[in-house]
């Protein structure tokens, strides 16, 4: 089986269809407490040790876009949800070069 890249999104054009209005599925895999710590408004958490198990809150037809901290963990769960037919984007980078606020709970 041949790999296939994911495609990839950057941070800034991740925050460029926010700001539009785009209504995007975000999907953020890293751990709870990073969850906490700050996370992109709207995002859904599901992190990458649970995605198995809970991949059927995602909708496969809409695009996803996965976000982690550096762009490591959401280009595993993007490889991992591809293969089971998902329409997924990594955001390349992560939230290490996320330059727009983020939401503290």
């Amino acid at each position: 089986m041949a790999f296939k890249i994911p495609k990839q999104i950057t941070p800034q054009e991740v925050a460029a269809r926010l700001k539009s209005g785009e209504p995007l599925m975000l999907l953020d895999v890293r751990e709870p407490v990073e969850w906490a710590e700050g996370h992109v408004a709207g995002a859904k958490h599901i992190s990458l040790g649970q995605l198995g198990e809970r991949r059927n809150e995602l909708d496969p037809q809409r695009e996803t876009i996965v976000i982690c901290r550096s762009g490591n963990r959401s280009g595993l769960a993007c490889e991992l949800l591809s293969e089971l037919g998902y329409n997924v984007v990594n955001m390349t980078g992560g939230l290490n070069n996320w330059t727009d606020e983020l939401v503290r709970e």
